[in-house]
């Protein structure tokens, strides 16, 4: 079972003043990203962008997006990062 905080997501879209949002997902959410990105864009104006390669962890995260124009980088994975 997973959680999506989508309105985590929102806020930090709308207080970064992204435009563009790469959203990068594992293999088990690639099949829900069509519903995240209903959910993202009926509350945002951000251009979304899904990261088709993989995601195998944490440490596993899109280099060049910036050569994409891409503001903010929202990665799912499966547990919460500990401040």
């Amino acid at each position: 079972m997973y959680t999506i905080d989508y309105d985590a997501m929102i806020t930090t879209i709308k207080e970064s003043g992204a435009k563009r949002v790469m959203l990068q997902l594992p293999d088990g959410l690639k099949p829900k990203a069509l519903d995240i990105q209903r959910q993202l864009a009926s509350r945002t104006d951000a251009e979304l962008l899904f990261w088709a390669g993989s995601n195998h962890g944490a440490c596993d995260l899109p280099v060049g997006l910036e050569k994409l124009g891409v503001d903010l980088l929202i990665h799912l994975g499966h547990t919460e990062w500990v401040y």
